[in-house]
């Protein structure tokens, strides 16, 4: 499978972004946390959430033109992948905060990284965090760390972070606000 990583582009690549990012959204969901959290994780899925995530990717990369990575190939016809105004398929993303967000944990925070299921082992996510943590080493950090948030339950993610050098460095917990 042929793929290539590149730059985030909104004008070309801002409604295969929001593919993926449902995509994102939605396993977080259905994989970790039961029924309700699937359903709460769906609820937010809208079009003023669409706008609101999308408009503060913009601004992020006003700040950090490299917050955002793409993984994509070229178009096959008869698969279901999101389609940029490139005329390639995305296949994943990562997205990491500008620095002037990271005294939010005094490091690095990857805050988003997503491969579509059949890409998953190709080698695609391996691309990615190599954009991510050159991205992070090329910020002015309080503490020279690259951060993320993984489900204790997702075996298969925190390998994958595992074997990109990660180690346990807290748990974040949360409560409901209403």
């Amino acid at each position: 499978m042929d793929t290539r990583i590149r730059p985030y582009d909104p004008d070309t690549d801002r409604d295969a972004l929001w593919a993926l990012k449902t995509g994102f959204e939605r396993g977080l969901g259905t994989g970790t946390g039961g029924h309700e959290k699937a359903k709460l994780y769906d609820a937010k899925l809208n079009d003023e959430y669409r706008e609101g995530y999308l408009e503060w990717v913009e601004r992020c990369l006003t700040e950090e033109p490299g917050a955002v990575t793409v993984a994509e190939r070229n178009t096959v016809d008869g698969e279901d992948l999101p389609t940029s105004g490139q005329g390639t398929q995305l296949v994943g993303y990562v997205f990491v905060l500008p620095e002037s967000l990271a005294y939010i944990w005094d490091s690095a925070v990857l805050n988003e990284i997503y491969v579509t299921p059949n890409y998953r082992g190709t080698g695609v996510s391996d691309g990615l965090m190599s954009a991510a943590i050159e991205v992070a080493e090329g910020q002015d950090l309080p503490l020279e760390r690259l951060v993320l948030d993984v489900d204790r339950e997702n075996d298969r993610a925190q390998a994958f972070y595992e074997r990109h050098g990660f180690d346990h460095w807290g748990e974040m917990v949360s409560r409901s606000l209403e």
